[in-house]
């Protein structure tokens, strides 16, 4: 058993909850000038290109995904992973799982032109009827865009932290049980009720001490909020989730997004085991399934 599985189990154990279910997915990043064992490349998607939150919740039910330039689904998660460049002026070719909704909307079929990672990293995409970009439109003529002008999307996107310039030459989303390969994650990503976020946390400030602070947006979860940020800041984030994680990945309705780096997970886990008898969790209303 490898090291983030044996974790994942003590932390389920941990809530002493029989039958408890907490979904994880495991992000290793591997940069341009790594050697990406041969085990993870054949994970990487054929025909159509999927999303990092789709990517994550695939995980969460066992499976595996390798996503590069050529299999990623959502340009603004290409852009927040480093995987393409924020001011690439042409659109990436073939079919990603996130335009070819704005395909089917448009009515325009083959004709229709994706919007390039520069479009999407200046707010055209998100503020496409300020734009004057109907095309982009993801619901149809009566779509209001993510945000009501392009100034409001470029106030938001400055937020969403991002790995740019673009230096990733893949992103693997892997389960505990994953063992083609010996490989440990660089993020860890839990799909928590907020009953059981009350008691993580809880458990990690019993060893720590530490506030948790939540940076919160309504787009790009699946990558800036739950990936980049515990990334690049070295702290724990949560997450309501995103449009593309509830639309596409289908989420449940009653859970929230925390990552947080691999390197917390055995805090995390040695809290909520010694910390028991002061925070019994079956005793809190809705804890027992």
């Amino acid at each position: 058993m490898n090291n983030f599985n044996d974790l994942m189990k003590r932390l389920v154990k941990a809530f002493d909850v029989p039958n408890l279910d907490i979904p994880v997915s495991g992000i290793r990043i591997y940069k341009k000038d790594e050697t990406v064992p041969e085990e993870v490349k054949k994970y990487q998607p054929d025909g159509i290109a999927i999303t990092s939150c789709h990517s994550i919740r695939t995980t969460m039910m066992g499976d595996a995904v390798y996503l590069t330039e050529h299999s990623i689904g959502c340009i603004a998660a290409a852009i927040s992973l480093g995987i393409v460049d924020k001011n690439k002026t042409s659109p990436l070719k073939g079919q990603r799982e996130y335009t070819e909704i704005m395909r089917k909307s448009s009515g325009k079929g083959d004709s229709f032109i994706p919007p390039s990672p520069l479009e999407f990293a200046d707010g055209t995409v998100y503020a496409f009827q300020d734009s004057k970009k109907e095309d982009y439109a993801l619901f149809g003529k009566k779509d209001s865009g993510r945000y009501i002008s392009k100034d409001v999307a470029r106030k938001a996107l400055s937020e969403m932290l991002s790995l740019q310039p673009p230096l990733t030459q893949g992103v693997f989303y892997f389960s505990p049980d994953f063992e083609d390969v010996e490989i440990l994650p660089d993020i860890v990503i839990l799909s928590l009720r907020p009953v059981e976020l009350c008691r993580i946390i809880q458990g990690y400030q019993y060893i720590t001490g530490n506030r948790v602070t939540a940076n919160v947006g309504g787009l790009r979860a699946g990558c800036s909020d739950l990936i980049v940020r515990p990334y690049l800041l070295k702290e724990i984030n949560f997450s309501p989730y995103c449009l593309g994680a509830r639309l596409i990945a289908r989420f449940e309705g009653d859970r929230l997004g925390m990552g947080f780096p691999f390197s917390f997970l055995e805090t995390i886990v040695k809290g909520t085991e010694e910390s028991k008898t002061g925070f019994p969790f079956p005793e809190y209303p809705g804890a027992c399934l």
